[in-house]
């Protein structure tokens, strides 16, 4: 009997220091209604790999004033869930955690691949993700997943072209994809990362 690939993905957010930031936020954010519709890669990895994989997308708590040991408590309630070789996604905030997550936590299960996608590289001193911080870098995530893919572009408005940078540095085994018209790849398809995944079949 073959199994399913599992991917987990886990996807952006904002993240404040005081709440007052947050309100800030929500008083200057623009919005329409066609905002309420709008779908991008992640939304349809299922269709595009099809069979052979299973795809989880789940909402993380409160996505747009994340804390991250939140966002770690809902995390670990899926992980005794997943298969061993499971490959994790995580775009912007969603890259940040899993990169905070696997390099800082004991991992009991064996990690096929992450995958960070336009992810932020945040220490105290940089801009300020409340509590999604490196203390001291990434360089453990080696140690803890067999694979890591990084990506991003440098036309990046959200997440500067610098952070990927700094992932590059704390991780040389990693494979990095550089694009040049992708700003925060929030696009539609994302036909590099489906060819990455179904890399590791």
């Amino acid at each position: 009997m073959t199994t399913m690939q599992q991917i987990f993905v886990i996807h952006g957010g904002n993240a404040f220091d005081t709440y007052e930031g947050y309100l800030e936020y929500l008083k200057g954010k623009q919005v329409a209604l066609a905002d309420l519709d709008y779908k991008d890669w992640k939304h349809g990895l299922q269709s595009v790999l099809g069979q052979g994989y299973k795809v989880f997308t789940p909402r993380m708590p409160n996505g747009n004033n994340a804390k991250y040991l939140e966002w770690k408590l809902y995390f670990e309630k899926f992980l005794p869930l997943l298969d061993n070789n499971a490959i994790f996604v995580g775009h912007s905030l969603g890259g940040i955690f899993l990169a905070k997550y696997f390099s800082e936590e004991v991992i009991t299960k064996k990690v096929k691949a992450v995958f960070l996608v336009a992810a932020p590289y945040n220490t105290a001193s940089q801009h300020p993700l409340a509590d999604f911080i490196f203390p001291e870098g990434v360089a453990a995530l080696e140690k803890n997943v067999d694979r890591i893919f990084l990506y991003h572009s440098t036309d990046d408005m959200v997440v500067p072209f610098s952070n990927f940078k700094q992932f590059v540095e704390d991780l040389p085994h990693a494979e990095i994809r550089v694009f040049e018209d992708r700003k925060h790849i929030n696009q539609e398809e994302f036909p590099e990362l489906v060819a990455d995944i179904q890399s590791l079949a």
